[in-house]
């Protein structure tokens, strides 16, 4: 069931709401966050998709916050989905024109849950410290996609340099099946470890995080190298009897290596925006990990200049 309001107020949306969740014979709320999703026309539809497909896991209500700046005047204009089409929860398009565009938290803030977490997700471009971006400050966990800037590695060292606790990136979370692979893989015995190689597209933030997770986590020096990609492609940590060598050169199975067994296809499957959405809202308490690692990225000298390239799905996963 879809409801458009035009010119319209947080008021007459909740009771629109209410109304509409009436008539599909679900009265009862069984959401357990809400998600407010900050982008823009070309972004919104794949994110708020993306969000709507997380809540069949996370019964959530998704505000999609779209800002249309301008010298017109203020109006809010808002399509209310519920029932089948937003899954088991809710989704709230508010588009934002004139001068309101700018208060976004003014809008978003009366359609918040009550007594219910609230996550922000910018999967576009994102402000360079989300927990001092109005939206940002009534969240409790604030996500960011580095990978979707035209620099994702610029756009990683902002990350860094305005982190706070209940920051996270996606390109952090694409990289949790290539860590969760590795720690097994060094579970077995294995000869002392002197330097590790970490091979993906030039541009990858995912692919710089795992190195300084690696470097973090071991003690040596992990070496970036570019790669056609897609994604990440390899790791390979050298010891004095050979390489334990993780390798997916397809984006879909990798070959996990190690000195005198048998090499093991594994599957490695690259991730969409919906599985990463997924994976972070399973848990909402600030990650010590990512927070460690990025700390290391920023503390890190700035990469060489990247040539700036069109966002899209290509980079955006690991």
């Amino acid at each position: 069931m879809s409801i458009d309001l035009v010119d319209t107020n947080a008021a007459d949306i909740n009771n629109a709401i209410v109304q509409a969740r009436r008539r599909a014979g679900s009265p009862a709320m069984g959401m357990v966050l809400s998600l407010v999703v900050d982008a823009d026309e070309s972004t919104h539809y794949d994110a708020v998709r993306a969000a709507a497909d997380a809540a069949h896991e996370h019964p959530s209500r998704i505000l999609g916050v779209i800002r249309r700046p301008g010298r017109g005047a203020p109006r809010l204009d808002a399509e209310i989905r519920v029932a089948g089409e937003a899954g088991p929860g809710e989704v709230l398009l508010l588009r934002l024109h004139g001068k309101l565009a700018s208060h976004a938290e003014s809008v978003v803030l009366p359609l918040l849950l009550p007594d219910a977490p609230v996550v922000a997700w910018w999967p576009g471009d994102a402000p360079e410290v989300p927990c001092d971006e109005p939206i940002g400050q009534l969240a409790s966990r604030r996500i960011t996609d580095a990978a979707a800037s035209g620099r994702p590695l610029a756009a990683l060292g902002k990350r860094a340099a305005g982190y706070n606790p209940g920051d996270t990136d996606l390109s952090w979370t694409r990289l949790t099946p290539w860590r969760t692979l590795l720690a097994a893989a060094l579970d077995e015995p294995y000869d002392h470890i002197s330097g590790g190689t970490v091979e993906g597209e030039r541009s990858s933030p995912s692919a710089e995080l795992l190195a300084v997770w690696l470097e973090h986590r071991l003690g040596v020096d992990v070496t970036r190298k570019s790669s056609k990609g897609p994604g990440l492609t390899a790791v390979r940590l050298d010891t004095k009897t050979g390489e334990i060598a993780l390798t997916r050169p397809d984006g879909r199975l990798a070959t996990l290596s190690r000195p005198g067994q048998p090499d093991r296809p594994v599957a490695l499957q690259r991730r969409s925006t919906a599985e990463l959405i997924a994976e972070e809202l399973r848990h909402l308490d600030p990650d010590d990990v990512y927070q460690k690692t990025i700390k290391q990225v920023g503390a890190k000298p700035p990469p060489k200049a990247e040539p700036k390239g069109p966002t899209g799905s290509a980079r955006k996963s690991a």
